[in-house]
């Protein structure tokens, strides 16, 4: 199953001698798979076979599934209350002699409810089952332009979320290649600041300074998170590069990064780190925004 995205429409229009009837489903995001249906007045049996086929090819959204069915000629007669329209024309005829006017037309006295009423013509339990089939086949077509719709848009989105991680790694990169991490200038910057305290304060433990100093520089380092963010660029290559949902995952993996990131923000000493930093913090929130989209 390749990528999907969460949204798309989808229409089946189908024709047969039960009748006509129409399939549209509609699908946005969701956390898990919700299916709502809206069947006709007397198809409530097939409710359960229309979530099976339905969840047989979909695993994330909210989906909202409707039937429009339209009985053939042939599965319907009129049955007219000759009585009712005896009565209603003998009251039509004291009224005109009473008080004048038009007698009404048969149209306009067949228009009256209740005089000709519609009635179904019962089908027998091999053309039930035979219905049924027609109208699950039509669904799954249905179901599987649904699906074409959201790969198209899935592929679309997971080439943004390619370039995304792209980015991620350059930034990465730009970050774990910065001069300020270079064991020579931190130890600089480090003595430079020692030396600023023991020049301000005669009686402080020079030993204990550079103590403190080499404490500051091991919980200053950033190339642990570095290196976890080059596992989770890996980790997002290879499923952009595979099949089947990967929304649940991807969100997880997008809480990752920005875990990282916000680590070698707040550890920064320099100002070309946080700045590398932010922008990748930008990105992130990008990615995350596009992930939710993803099944």
């Amino acid at each position: 199953m390749a990528l999907q995205s969460m949204t798309g429409f989808s229409r089946e229009d189908h024709t047969s001698s039960f009748g006509s009837w129409v399939w549209e489903l509609r699908s946005v995001n969701g956390k898990g798979l919700d299916i709502r249906l809206r069947l006709p007045n007397g198809m409530e049996e097939l409710d359960a076979e229309v979530r099976k086929v339905i969840g047989a090819s979909l695993k994330r959204g909210n989906v909202q599934a409707s039937l429009q069915f339209q009985k053939s000629a042939d599965a319907e007669k009129p049955i007219v209350n000759e009585k009712l329209a005896q009565e209603l024309w003998d009251v039509a005829e004291k009224l005109q002699r009473q008080f004048g006017g038009d007698m009404p037309s048969i149209s306009e006295l067949m228009g009256i409810r209740g005089v000709v009423e519609i009635e179904e013509t019962d089908l027998s339990d091999e053309d039930r089952a035979a219905r049924k089939v027609e109208l699950l086949d039509s669904l799954k077509r249905a179901v599987e332009e649904l699906v074409s719709v959201r790969e198209k848009e899935g592929a679309a989105i997971a080439d943004v979320l390619v370039q995304q991680v792209a980015k991620i790694e350059e930034l990465r990169i730009g970050i774990d290649a910065n001069e300020a991490r270079s064991e020579a200038n931190i130890r600089a910057r480090l003595a430079a600041q020692v030396k600023q305290l023991i020049d301000a304060s005669s009686g402080l433990d020079e030993q204990r300074l550079h103590q403190e100093a080499v404490i500051l520089a091991a919980k200053a380092d950033l190339q642990e998170e570095i290196d976890r963010l080059a596992v989770h660029v890996a980790s997002a290559n290879e499923m952009l590069a595979g099949k089947g949902p990967i929304g649940r995952k991807m969100d997880f993996l997008a809480q990752e990064f920005n875990r990282e990131c916000n680590t070698i923000c707040s550890k920064s000493n320099d100002a070309g780190v946080t700045t590398l930093g932010l922008d990748m913090k930008i990105v992130i929130d990008q990615f995350r925004e596009q992930i939710q989209n993803m099944e």
